[in-house]
């Protein structure tokens, strides 16, 4: 390949595309608008942690039921005992009756092995 062939290979080549894939002279610039969104998602995040710790101080160390149920106001608790009534009186009277569509097991004989021996 001569000089000339080479330089005739070159320059009818066809240009390159003035924008590949999007990548312009813009390409991978953040704008002062992202900047913008960045520090106000890092606010509300301060924000939120803030919160969320306050939130978690006002919680005990330990959740105990009877100290639970004192705290409680009145109509919650005889609510509580109300429902906790009826909820044993409808065990006591499932363990009472059998279950209906249980067939009762009749004992099943095992088979000796001196009875197949005879």
């Amino acid at each position: 390949m001569s000089a000339q062939e080479a330089l005739a290979f070159v320059l009818a080549q066809a240009p390159p595309p003035p924008d590949p894939g999007g990548q312009g002279e813009d390409f991978g610039k953040s704008s002062p608008l992202g900047l913008l969104l960045l520090v106000l998602f890092a606010i509300a995040v301060v924000f939120l942690i803030r919160s969320m710790t306050k939130h978690l101080k006002k919680l005990p160390t330990t959740f105990d039921e009877e100290k639970a149920a004192a705290a409680a106001p009145a109509r919650v608790r005889a609510r509580a005992q109300k429902a906790s009534a009826q909820d044993s009186a409808a065990e006591q009277e499932s363990a009472a009756e059998p279950e209906s569509g249980a067939e009762q097991a009749e004992p099943v004989a095992k088979d000796s092995g001196e009875a197949k021996e005879k």
